[in-house]
């Protein structure tokens, strides 16, 4: 069978090569037929250096999707003909997150989801909602674990007030996520053509932060004062000190990424005396996943997918994303 190898830092060593088929199907897995992958920011850093751990040659792409083709004893969760999500932290299926649990990540160190066949624990696979297709499904684990995570951590209900800087592919589909539980969303983009399209999406306000480079007295006059629940910190070193002023006394500041750094200066008089929760997010559990999933499901949310490529035009999509600038996420179709 066929799988996509990256066998080192750089983009460059990416190509198609033939292994060997998973063996038997032992207990309490499951064999998938993988049909989509989808790319998120840390396959861009594995693809370039930037994620300290990665293990190369690899099997790149955490995020992926397929059919269930045959399951082991013990299986409940899936059953053949099923369409799933692989959650991307094979070992994490429920409670918190330990060094071990945390540690096995798909395309990352261990195998990830370019390959034909994936032989997997099926605890760690999702059901997909019914009314998605591969692409789409394939976009959804760690953008929406991640997000429905922080909307948990932030305590979000209907009539708070959620802010996210930026409209990267976790940023969204935190956005539809946020809209679905009743909340006000505020959204920021250096570009006003991204503005209205997460409007579209559900925004009830944007924040051009090139035109206002001071965004966060904008969210503060745009909730009289108070702040935001839940501002979602995507960025790192240039927004920090501002979600920490945009959010309210007793909200919570949730950091996923550092796009523009991970040295950040804490201004620990603004955390203690407006009581903020700063957490830092790192996806979450398979059982996380699947309570995102079922809320996706009964609201019938479409995930954003802003480009796919068929698999034979990897070297294009690895292109795509190291340019960046993609309103959505970008999806190979694994037709090989």
């Amino acid at each position: 069978m066929y799988s996509i190898e990256l066998s080192g830092p750089t983009i460059s060593t990416i190509k198609r090569v033939s292994i060997p088929e998973p063996g038997n199907v032992g207990h309490g897995q499951a064999l998938v037929r993988m049909r989509a992958a989808a790319f998120n920011y840390l396959d861009r850093l594995v693809a370039t250096g930037g994620y300290p751990g990665a293990l190369y040659p690899n099997i790149p792409v955490a995020d992926g999707a397929g059919e269930v083709i045959a399951v082991g004893d013990g299986v409940e969760n899936v059953g053949v003909g099923d369409h799933v999500a692989v959650h991307p932290k094979a070992l994490w299926i429920s409670g918190r997150g330990t060094d071990r649990n945390n540690g096995a990540m798909r395309g990352v160190t261990i195998p990830g989801s370019l390959v034909e066949l994936a032989l997997v624990d099926a605890a760690s696979l999702v059901v997909a909602p019914a009314h998605l297709g591969f692409e789409a499904i394939a976009s959804l684990p760690i953008p929406a674990t991640t997000g429905w995570n922080a909307l948990r951590a932030g305590e979000i209900t209907p009539g708070s007030t959620v802010v996210l800087p930026g409209t990267g592919v976790t940023a969204l589909q935190t956005l539809q996520l946020a809209k679905a539980a009743g909340a006000r969303v505020i959204i920021t983009s250096s570009s006003d053509e991204k503005l209205e399209r997460a409007k579209a999406l559900g925004a009830d306000e944007g924040i051009n932060y090139r035109a206002t480079p001071d965004w966060q007295d904008e969210v503060l006059r745009m909730t009289d004062g108070l702040g935001a629940d839940l501002v979602l910190e995507t960025t790192g070193t240039d927004t920090f000190s501002r979600s920490l002023i945009a959010v309210r006394h007793g909200g919570t500041v949730y950091a996923i990424g550092f796009v523009s750094g991970r040295d950040t200066p804490l201004d620990l008089l603004a955390v203690i005396g407006k009581a903020i929760r700063v957490i830092g997010g790192n996806t979450g559990s398979a059982a996380d996943f699947q309570a995102a999933t079922d809320a996706i499901s009964a609201h019938r949310i479409e995930p954003v997918i802003a480009q796919a490529f068929s698999v034979g035009d990897i070297s294009d999509a690895y292109a795509a994303l190291q340019k960046g600038g993609q309103f959505g996420k970008i999806a190979i179709t694994l037709d090989w």
